[in-house]
């Protein structure tokens, strides 16, 4: 084996690691939400996906999920939280808000109706 197989197998190898990294082993932290009067509340912007796409809420304390949809692809038209059963038509250049009370700590994942785009609640 010369140098340049090496170094063409080095860097596939590198490749390969750095894939398993970003797609399975790499955890994004969360965005803690603001609490007033009792309420956490986030805004979440939708354009290419949610911003932030992991929120981070405590149990027990209602939550109010501000969705302000800056986009007119199909994808994002709505939002579903399977988990807690609820969903929501997002209009463009609109804010809509979904509220639940979340009661133990797990996660509530959340996407559009096509299943591209996704983030999750993450409750403490």
């Amino acid at each position: 084996m010369n140098w340049v197989q090496i170094v063409v197998n080095l860097a596939g190898v590198a490749a390969i690691a750095w894939i398993v990294w970003y797609f399975w082993l790499y955890r994004k932290e969360g965005v803690s939400v603001s609490e007033s009067g009792g309420v956490q509340e986030a805004v979440i912007t939708v354009k290419g996906g949610y911003d932030p796409d992991v929120i981070v809420v405590k149990a027990g304390k209602p939550v109010r999920l501000h969705f302000n949809r800056q986009e007119s692809a199909s994808c994002s038209e709505m939002v579903i939280f399977d988990k807690i059963n609820q969903s929501a038509k997002l209009p463009e250049g609109e804010t809509v808000t979904i509220e639940f009370t979340p009661q133990v700590a797990g996660e509530i994942p959340f996407q559009c109706q096509m299943g591209m785009l996704r983030g999750k609640v993450v409750v403490k």
